[in-house]
């Protein structure tokens, strides 16, 4: 189903459950007007010429969101793609942005990664790790590369913080199987999203651009 430039998983058949019991109201924003199963995951053709080729996971339409200026990030690739790009210092990371002007990041660092810049730092300490300076350094380094390779307002990533308070089960910002819920952090991070977006951000946000 196209939705929001990308084609959303949705599933129905006898193998589906027809909803959540005693849940009217989860039932009605989960399933669509003709009774599919909205999954939340996006695809995209492993070919486009070729949808016999199968395809590939694109993301979750839930997390994607718009900017200011109306152009849509899709969170799910620019995750991995930072991810891949601030190795081995970061170990996750949030997407920020929604209806602000730019994207930024709230980064969930690699401690062991983090070791290896610097080898003294505790295998334990966040707070210490996110307010060192070789780990901040490598960190700036990796950002601007990162920038460099932007191709657009959608993957343009100016600012960061790195978290030194770990995330919340409790509160729903990691799940059971251990993957952040984007939206459970960017909700109970209000502080840090306006620290992001200060006009004159503090000691903590890395800027680079």
């Amino acid at each position: 189903m196209p939705n929001n430039g990308k084609l959303e998983v949705r599933a129905k058949g006898p193998n589906v459950m027809p909803g959540y019991w005693r849940q009217a109201d989860i039932t009605a924003k989960s399933f669509d007007e003709e009774g599919f199963y909205k999954l939340g995951d996006a695809l995209k053709p492993a070919d486009p010429d070729d949808l016999n080729a199968g395809f590939d996971f694109d993301g979750r339409v839930s997390e994607d969101f718009k900017l200011a200026s109306g152009t849509w990030v899709s969170v799910g690739p620019l995750r991995a793609r930072f991810v891949a790009a601030c190795a081995p210092l970061v170990r996750d990371v949030v997407i920020a942005g929604i209806n602000r002007d730019e994207v930024s990041a709230l980064v969930v660092l690699d401690l062991d990664g983090c070791r290896l810049v610097n080898p003294t730092l505790p295998a334990d300490d966040l707070v210490v790790a996110t307010r060192d300076r070789l780990v901040r350094e490598a960190f700036r380094e990796r950002l601007t590369r990162f920038l460099g390779s932007a191709t657009g307002s959608s993957t343009r990533i100016t600012r960061a913080i790195l978290m030194d308070t770990p995330l919340s089960i409790d509160k729903g910002e990691v799940t059971d199987k251990g993957s952040i819920n984007q939206r459970a952090v960017l909700e109970h991070r209000g502080a840090l999203i306006d620290e992001l977006y200060a006009a004159n951000p503090s000691d903590r946000v890395i800027s680079v651009g």
